[in-house]
């Protein structure tokens, strides 16, 4: 297979030699060359790396040796013991020991050629590709993400894990595995006895009809409070609970009517976002299976009964802390966690999946820990295809009003906020489908605020700030992806296979080339990690650095063979900046 990191044939002569002068595996090589990114200083030369102390270790590292930090001279030494014995490497116009690296110069117009044809034939799978030296296995994944509850507001907490599932499952199936995106509904507790309690009370079938996620929102709250004043009214909601348990018609009828409504809402949200979902499962399709877990492990003595009358699973085996679970009440019914290893091993029969990706906020880092020991504890070896990728809480999302808002209310607000600013800007075209615009790029500032940093952290939203078309924001990736669109609209050319690669000699052009060759690095890390911020960080600087080179190297007004070669490096660059967005969840605008 070809390698879109387009020095592979430099890299693995590279490999090859510094194997046979250390003695190391060119494995190890591998794992340790890395290219040089591309940074804004004066003097820049892209050029690959290999760290010393990771050289030294490998050579010299038993563990009296790794107890000390190596000294400068001592790394100075080993770099320049290396370098005199490689011998002359296509492509590598100098070796040298730059701090604590060996440093490879690479002659980045040698490789030009190789690098825009990978791009241009590869396209939308360019930097997806392994490399292939990597042993890779197409794999089955179900990414289980957003999960609102039907009965509660869709917040932004609920806009997070959307926005973070539907990335993880664009890079699974971008890298070729068969991904299947789940979403796991609230569907099912006493919090529905309650909404219809408050239905029969404060409802509108036609307002239902309408607006079914507010409405039931409005009548939770209001239940809810009643709720407070009124004990009869609890009472009430847990007697029509225990009716939908036992199957009574009319109650589930009701609870049917509410999941319907929510659910027909929900997908045409996901349709403004550009998210769609393979299946929509739910609590209560996992009431029966539960109590057949329940049976299982009861069968092979692995619950006992607490005190309380519960049932309970020592997990000391596999956790240290919360080693012991609860999984049914005193009455036998069945609870939250009992229903997810219900719900677990039902996905493995169904799908078969190797990895099973939970994208849920950090607070259930416990929660799914005992899922898993649990399902280990029953002998179910797919258990350890289980992954959490945890996220932080969202702060100060609120509407100008000050209320927490819906996520629909937060994508129109969005909207209006971009439209404003659009009416505002002199420099603003006139576009066919303006609210389509705003909406796309209300989006698109929505996605990049909340992928940029690591997904563990908090951060606090800024309205004006995610809005800026300048600065690390997603209105600025949609602005330099149009304006390369533009400057290669406006110029007739066809994209072909060979260029002059020779006279893209400037700096700009050399920087963009590395940057463009170092999007699978990007990809690969953000895939290992489960970290979107690998790519948001490329694309960013992609942006920067082809924005540069369009102001530097003119197009239009340049002799032919000189403006064909510029326009084949910027349509390179814009097609890698699409393939970074489209896989973060972004619709590239081609004007704005």
């Amino acid at each position: 297979m070809r390698n879109n990191f387009n020095h592979f044939e430099t890299w693995v002569f590279l490999v090859l030699q510094l194997s046979k002068v250390t003695g190391l595996t060119e494995a190890t090589f591998l794992r340790l060359i890395k290219p040089l990114p591309v940074l804004p200083k004066k003097g820049y030369k892209p050029a690959l790396t290999l760290p010393l102390q990771s050289l030294h270790n490998e050579l010299f590292g038993d563990k009296e040796q790794l107890k000390r930090r190596t000294s400068q001279d001592e790394l100075v030494r080993l770099g320049r013991n290396v370098a005199k014995q490689l011998s002359c490497i296509d492509h590598i116009q100098n070796v040298s020991v730059e701090k604590q690296h060996l440093s490879f110069q690479v002659s980045v117009p040698e490789i030009t050629q190789t690098i825009l044809q990978d791009v241009h034939k590869q396209g939308d799978q360019y930097g997806f590709q392994p490399k292939p030296w990597q042993q890779w296995k197409r794999k089955k994944i179900v990414v289980e993400f957003s999960s609102p509850n039907i009965a509660k507001p869709f917040h932004a907490g609920h806009l997070r894990s959307t926005l973070i599932g539907h990335f993880v499952a664009n890079l699974c199936s971008q890298l070729g595995h068969d991904v299947v995106r789940l979403n796991y509904l609230g569907d099912w507790g006493t919090q529905f006895g309650l909404l219809a309690v408050g239905f029969q009370k404060y409802g509108s079938v036609k307002e239902l009809s309408q607006n079914p996620i507010q409405h039931l929102f409005n009548v939770y709250v209001k239940i809810n409070s009643a709720s407070k004043k009124d004990p009869k009214i609890m009472e009430a909601a847990r007697k029509f609970f225990t009716a939908m348990e036992q199957g009574d018609a009319d109650s589930l009828a009701v609870w049917k009517r509410f999941r319907e409504f929510s659910i027909k809402e929900y997908i045409s949200t996901y349709q403004k976002l550009g998210i769609g979902f393979d299946a929509y499962q739910g609590e209560s399709q996992y009431g029966e299976m539960a109590q057949d877990v329940l049976s299982v492990l009861r069968e092979q003595s692995l619950i006992q009964k607490s005190e309380e009358g519960t049932s309970v699973m020592d997990l000391s085996d596999y956790l240290k802390s919360m080693s012991t679970a609860t999984l049914a009440k005193s009455d036998g019914s069945s609870l939250y966690l009992t229903r997810d290893v219900a719900a677990a091993i039902d996905r493995h029969q169904q799908y078969r999946f190797h990895r099973m990706i939970y994208v849920v906020d950090k607070s259930q880092e416990n929660h799914l820990k005992q899922l898993t020991a649990i399902l280990k504890k029953m002998q179910f070896s797919w258990a350890e295809g289980i992954e959490h990728v945890p996220f932080g809480r969202v702060l100060g999302m609120q509407t100008r009003t000050g209320d927490v808002v819906l996520l629909e209310d937060i994508l129109e607000e969005v909207k209006n906020r971009m439209l404003e600013r659009m009416k505002a800007k002199e420099t603003t075209k006139d576009v066919a489908n303006p609210e389509d615009v705003a909406q796309c790029l209300g989006i698109s500032a929505l996605i990049l605020q909340d992928l940029k940093a690591s997904l563990i952290s908090d951060y606090k939203f800024d309205w004006e700030r995610i809005l800026e078309s300048q600065g690390d924001t997603g209105v600025f990736l949609q602005y330099t992806h149009a304006r390369l669109k533009s400057i290669e609209a406006n110029y007739e050319y066809e994209m072909r296979d060979s260029i002059s690669t020779e006279v893209l000699s400037e700096p700009e052009a050399e920087q963009l080339i590395w940057h463009i060759a170092q999007f699978d690095d990007a990809v690969q890390n953000s895939f290992d990690e489960m970290e979107p911020k690998h790519i948001v960080a490329y694309i960013l600087r992609l942006s920067r650095l082809a924005s540069r080179a369009a102001q530097t190297l003119r197009v239009r007004g340049s002799e032919r063979n000189l403006a064909e070669s510029r326009l084949h490096l910027l349509v390179s660059a814009r097609k890698v900046l699409s393939n970074g967005m489209r896989v973060l969840g972004m619709r590239p605008l081609d004007e704005m």
